[in-house]
């Protein structure tokens, strides 16, 4: 290829960005390829003339290293960087780079000018392997453990703090010891390839796009201390303008390890037929059309500081929202009955209320049933054995105990029941549901209510 000069190389820029010709034009009328071209340009944009100047080029090995952390820390090109730095040819840093890959950092000090005395070579004499045995032998094989032993200290150092090793961080490992060992050899102890390294190290070095999100998805979970999973995260970022994918947030929250808690199973309060049985009328329709159409209640038990708590809730299936709740040491009809007046209170005197349980006793018995005759309510019962006759219920169970009572630590009976307040208060008002359309359910029903 022809040598050209620095006005032929200027005026090539000037012809190519005055944009009336391409650089394959430019190119051919010069007899030289379009690459160049876009060479001289990207050097002109960075230094100006000043690019095309003949300098001095015998650069000093912290020159060299100071171009190859920058390329990758930043992810340049070697075009590019050449451009940054002035240097005349990209293969010039391509070089550099596959010195200290193979040679080490000595391999970036800079070489005498000149040609060597004839005397100088014929005095040399061809490098030698060393002797197995020998001084250098023993130097590069405790050089070769201090490296392994480095290596190894620092990455056992990462999976005591996150258990799985990844191919992202043996890069992290090999870019920290980059300097005080080859990285030919560092890659090959840490078995990835170096291309695959250089990538990695260049995707290292990148901001992360998604760091907002991260802070963001982050900051709902411990606002609701673990009870999300991602899908109920990626309903509240849209609640709060962020439309993100359900894949993605699962994606975000695997790689900062956060994850719902897994539920467990509940009290059982069926003793057989001691009273009453009636049909299953809700037959497993769990919507309605508006509050107070139907409420579905049960018992759950608790052992908690050495003693059993038993609770005793009503749901509306509307909106899934708590109505009222009774707290007893012993599951006695009292914990039902008082379950009760306080649910009436919400009940207005106007209604077409269908109340369903399982067939626990405390529902078979005559005092329950003349209740919820008072009030012109139709009793409802699952199938015996049928869990699934009143899943919503046990829906409820599962998430309070996953996401309040194994995850909280109580000091008294007293305390449990102060902060299970809390929690049905926050289950009510602030715990949003994708089949609410991403709201709570006093929002639901709130939003639900016409304006009077």
């Amino acid at each position: 290829m022809a040598k050209f000069s620095t006005d032929d190389k200027l005026q090539a820029v000037l012809r190519y960005l005055n944009g009336n010709e391409s650089s394959y034009e430019i190119a051919k009328s010069l007899g030289t390829n379009n690459k160049a071209i876009l060479k001289w340009v990207k050097q002109y944009e960075y230094n100006g003339e000043e690019a095309f100047v003949k300098r001095y080029t015998n650069y000093t090995q912290q020159f060299k290293l100071d171009v190859l952390n920058y390329m990758i820390e930043h992810g340049t090109s070697l075009n590019e960087t050449a451009a940054i730095f002035k240097i005349p040819g990209p293969s010039t840093i391509s070089a550099w780079r596959k010195r200290i890959e193979t040679q080490g950092l000595d391999a970036l000090q800079s070489k005498k000018k000149g040609r060597s005395s004839m005397k100088k070579e014929l005095n040399q004499q061809p490098k030698q392997a060393p002797v197995k045995g020998s001084n250098e032998t023993l130097e590069a094989r405790i050089k070769q453990l201090e490296m392994e032993n480095e290596y190894l200290k620092k990455l056992n150092g990462l999976s005591s703090k996150q258990g799985n090793i990844t191919k992202q961080d043996k890069t992290q490992v090999v870019y920290g010891l980059r300097h005080k060992y080859p990285v030919k050899a560092l890659v090959k102890l840490a078995g990835i390839p170096r291309s695959t390294y250089y990538c990695l190290v260049k995707r290292m070095n990148r901001p992360d796009p998604d760091a907002d999100l991260k802070v963001e998805i982050k900051t709902i979970y411990e606002e609701h201390e673990g009870r999300y999973g991602y899908r109920r995260i990626r309903d509240e970022l849209a609640n709060r303008g962020q439309k993100v994918n359900h894949k993605k947030v699962q994606r975000i929250m695997k790689e900062l390890g956060l994850k719902c808690i897994v539920r467990m199973k509940k009290y059982k309060s069926y003793k057989g037929t001691g009273g009453k049985i009636v049909r299953n009328i809700l037959d497993r329709h769990f919507t309605a059309d508006a509050p107070n159409q139907k409420w579905v209640t049960d018992i759950t038990e608790f052992t908690l500081c050495g003693e059993k708590i038993y609770l005793s809730p009503v749901l509306d299936l509307f909106n899934g929202e708590i109505i009222t709740y009774t707290l007893g040491s012993r599951p006695t009809y009292s914990l039902v009955s008082g379950m009760l007046e306080k649910a009436f209170e919400r009940l207005p005197e106007e209604h077409q209320l269908l109340m369903h349980s399982d067939q626990g006793w405390h529902y078979q018995m005559k005092h329950y049933r003349q209740a919820l005759e008072s009030r012109g309510i139709v009793q409802s019962m699952s199938r015996k054995g049928n869990c699934y006759d009143n899943s919503v219920m046990e829906n409820f169970f599962g998430i309070m105990k996953s996401e309040f009572l194994y995850i909280k630590e109580f000091e008294s009976a007293e305390h449990f029941k102060s902060e299970l307040e809390t929690y049905i208060t926050y289950y009510n008002t602030k715990r949003i549901k994708a089949k609410l359309k991403g709201m709570s359910p006093i929002q639901y029903r709130t939003h639900a209510q016409p304006v009077v």
